[in-house]
């Protein structure tokens, strides 16, 4: 029996107060900036009921008030929505600059990732710093971004046993991704480098440094001795 491909956009409840709209069965750039492009139209288009969105890679999850709107209104709002949102989106990326110290202390990962790709620990650095990142969603804790961008010639595995602390600020690599790690917390990215850059701060207004959509690059700010 030939497998029938899911239907895209495809739309599914997830208990009782939640939609959640899926847009691809695989991770793209292209499609996860329309994904933030609607979360933006329909921030521009609200509806009666609904309380929260959350943007993930491919998909968007709807939160709603079941006892002030059914799943069905809030797909049709959705239908809707999908036919009249600006292809290029409603709001130009955020670009942010991030200076990192890489390895040495900061990035005790480095020479492990230089060495798994048969590269020196500079040309990892070259190879990280020479891409613009988009921040495909958020997650895991609180302002942690999610990066898509990362050259395929860095992709590396986790760790094994991950770090039961990983200090703020440190970034890494876990698999095609890449990422900066907001607050102490454990963690098993491999780490190549850290900035002084705090990405979640309660204390100012907007608590994150990050956000979905934004772009971000790297600018390595100094290199470790092992470099």
């Amino acid at each position: 029996m030939t497998k029938r491909c899911k239907p895209f956009p495809h739309f599914s409840p997830v208990g009782e107060s939640a939609l959640l709209l899926e847009l691809d069965d695989s991770i793209h750039v292209e499609t996860n900036r329309i994904v933030h492009a609607l979360d933006d139209w329909l921030s521009q288009s609200p509806l009666c009921g609904v309380v929260g969105r959350v943007p993930a890679y491919v998909s968007l999850l709807i939160l709603y008030d079941p006892l002030e709107v059914n799943y069905l209104t809030v797909k049709n709002w959705l239908e809707e929505c999908i036919e009249t949102c600006p292809s290029g989106g409603i709001k130009k990326a955020k670009q942010v600059e991030i200076p990192v110290r890489y390895g040495g202390v900061d990035g005790p990962d480095l020479a492990y990732v230089a060495e798994y790709h048969h590269l020196s620990p500079a040309e990892v650095v070259r190879k990280h710093t020479s891409r613009i990142y988009q921040v495909g969603m958020m997650g895991f804790t609180p302002g942690f971004a999610y990066l898509m961008g990362l050259d395929p010639k860095l992709a590396t595995p986790r760790l094994a046993t991950p770090r039961t602390l990983v200090p703020a600020g440190s970034v890494g690599i876990a698999g095609d991704q890449t990422g900066i790690y907001p607050l102490d917390s454990p963690g098993g990215w491999r780490l190549i480098g850290r900035t002084d850059h705090k990405l979640f701060n309660p204390q100012r207004a907007p608590h994150f440094l990050l956000s979905p959509g934004d772009e971000v690059c790297f600018v390595a700010q100094s290199l470790g001795e092992d470099i």
